[in-house]
């Protein structure tokens, strides 16, 4: 029997090295609203120790009523190789959807990967990196 009965997550925070960047970045991909922002404060005195101004970051507010944060941080670089995230991946209605998002993200100017069927598992991936490197998918469906 498991210690805890969780629904789900609550929240995602990244951490990332250059707020204003990301924060352009997930807006433009996203267009999720925005539940918090505190971004233009970050690199102000006593902002970054702050949990009351969300340590300089902001928060968007995702369909499915979770949240998902960045926080800015240091130049420190992500690497999937080291021990945290390796990637993060949301999902989406169908795997037309993932070749809808692979032509907009073309026109965009978004690097990214080719559309990946992972049969076994019924679902489609959609791989593409963030200003930090930090590997994010778009997941779908196969039925």
């Amino acid at each position: 029997m498991a210690i805890i009965d969780s629904s789900g997550y609550a929240h995602v925070r990244l951490t990332v090295t250059d707020i204003a960047r990301s924060k352009a970045f997930y807006d433009q991909i996203f267009g999720w609203p925005v539940a918090i922002d505190h971004s233009a404060e970050a690199g102000q005195p006593g902002v970054s120790e702050s949990q009351e101004k969300f340590y300089g970051g902001c928060v968007y507010q995702l369909p499915s009523g979770s949240l998902f944060g960045l926080r800015p941080v240091g130049d420190d670089r992500f690497s999937p190789d080291r021990t945290g995230l390796d990637h993060l991946s949301f999902l989406v209605n169908s795997r037309d959807d993932l070749v809808a998002a692979a032509t907009a993200f073309d026109e965009a100017g978004v690097v990214h990967g080719e559309i990946v069927d992972l049969t076994d598992a019924g679902i489609a991936f959609l791989s593409f990196q963030d200003p930090d490197d930090i590997n994010v998918e778009l997941t779908a469906p196969l039925s």
